[in-house]
């Protein structure tokens, strides 16, 4: 299934667990309704690919790195 979603105006965050030496870590946007886009902070131009979960998929996948079942 592809999902379109207007990225133009996206603010993104990078992890906290992200370093300076620009290691392996993600970046994802708030203010996107119903999604969390995702991409990796190495490439975080406007060029990058994007990974785009629903909303309560990405919070189901959290849930379960927290509780050390992925």
């Amino acid at each position: 299934m592809t999902t379109r979603v207007d990225l133009n105006g996206t603010f993104w965050r990078k992890s906290s667990y992200s370093n300076g030496d620009g290691g392996n870590c993600v970046e994802i946007a708030h203010g996107v309704s119903g999604h969390v886009p995702v991409r990796d902070s190495k490439h975080s131009d406007n060029s990058s690919p994007v990974l785009v979960f629903p909303t309560n998929g990405w919070g189901a996948f959290l849930t379960a790195v927290k509780n050390g079942r992925l």
